[in-house]
């Protein structure tokens, strides 16, 4: 696996977040290095103000901030702390960090755009730069090919104006726009909708997972939430929306509910939905991190859990794996973890090995999903 970004006599060490022991996955794309070739080819006079969307772990950030002043605005806590961690291991200049829910600095020259994977998200953020920009700020984005559709480009078309497009280079091409269209309509950041069978309102923020109805394992995760009065405190790892929190609390009134996703996204709307739900007087925590980081052993009775199997645009299972390992450490002697997940994905055999085959069973299972306890 590849460490070196090596580009125009120049190398820089790059690491994914959290750095495993034997990665397997690069953290830069032909993407990045299609965007770095192109605009040091543009020759932008130094300390430019550079504002780079969605850079997945800063080899954007890191490679442009020789010369330039930049901004990177992610919607991540694990891009942010893999750029800042890039940043120091090559002795960059620093830079601005911005969260995708804050305003886009006003001060811009140029835009630098890795677009996101849904279009929720992409149209909130075209929406922003059309309304908070210049129109003569140049604004280019990046995707692989087969990524960028009609209706991609429609998009950039509706809300920027006249857009273009490269030529096709290791299966990535190039979106140029300027914010100049004549702009009619708006982009609510906040999409709402009630869970059909539950006494559940949802809002969600656009980059939040299943954004507009409730995914399928997440409801089956509903039906199977325990009940008990002596539990006291819940942790939701991988929260989303908040959905299984505001269900544990439901259930369970006597305990404080934990929340935790690495989307700032995620953690507002499941900030905001805890307390449409539950009350503001309950006890609830929502928190941006790198899974439980930071939570002191032995410190809980129940996790949920509904791992991701996918960073950014790469199919993975080391996240589950570390929430599994995190959880395990986190739970007191007794606890719980009760994790869904599709059933291709054999849970059941990692679960067996951290904790031991004879301590894992199968609470329910359907034609496409297993939910499994693991109790420690």
């Amino acid at each position: 696996m590849n460490t070196e970004l090596q580009l125009f006599e120049r190398k820089l060490s790059l690491y994914r977040f959290p750095k495993q022991a034997q990665e397997t996955l690069q953290a830069w794309d032909a993407g990045d290095e299609y965007l770095i070739n192109h605009v040091e080819k543009m020759a932008l006079p130094t300390e430019s103000r550079i504002l780079i969307l969605n850079d997945n772990f800063g080899a954007l950030s890191c490679w442009f901030s020789e010369n330039h002043q930049v901004t990177m605005m992610s919607d991540s806590y694990l891009s942010h702390k893999g750029t800042l961690k890039n940043l120091q291991r090559n002795q960059c200049s620093k830079i601005e960090f911005l969260q995708a829910t804050d305003s886009v600095p006003q001060d811009t020259d140029i835009v630098l755009f890795k677009l996101p994977k849904n279009n929720r998200m992409l149209s909130w953020q075209l929406f922003q730069l059309r309304t908070q920009l210049r129109s003569d700020i140049p604004i280019i984005a990046v995707n692989k090919a087969k990524e960028i559709h009609t209706s991609t480009l429609t998009l950039f078309e509706k809300y920027l104006g006249e857009t273009t497009t490269s030529l096709s280079w290791k299966k990535h091409r190039l979106v140029f726009a300027k914010a100049d269209s004549s702009l009619t309509s708006s982009v609510d950041p906040i999409h709402q909708w009630n869970v059909d069978g539950e006494a559940i309102q949802l809002k969600n923020l656009p980059n939040v997972y299943s954004g507009d109805s409730l995914d399928l394992g997440a409801r089956f995760m509903l039906e199977h939430i325990p009940q008990d009065p002596e539990l006291r405190h819940i942790i939701d790892l991988g929260c989303g929306n908040g959905v299984l929190s505001i269900k544990a609390g439901q259930l369970n009134p006597q305990a404080r509910i934990t929340s935790v996703d690495e989307s700032f996204m995620a953690v507002e709307s499941a900030k905001q939905n805890l307390a449409d739900n539950l009350g503001e007087d309950r006890q609830v925590q929502c928190i941006a991190n790198n899974c439980l980081d930071g939570f002191k052993e032995n410190s809980t009775y129940l996790v949920l859990c509904n791992p991701p199997f996918h960073q950014g645009l790469a199919i993975t299972d080391h996240i589950a794996w570390q929430m599994f390992c995190d959880a395990k450490r986190v739970l007191n002697t007794g606890g719980q973890l009760i994790v869904i997940g599709n059933r291709h994905l054999s849970y059941d055999v990692k679960l067996a090995r951290l904790f031991g085959k004879n301590n894992v069973k199968v609470l329910a299972t359907n034609k496409k999903f297993v939910i499994l306890q693991a109790t420690k």
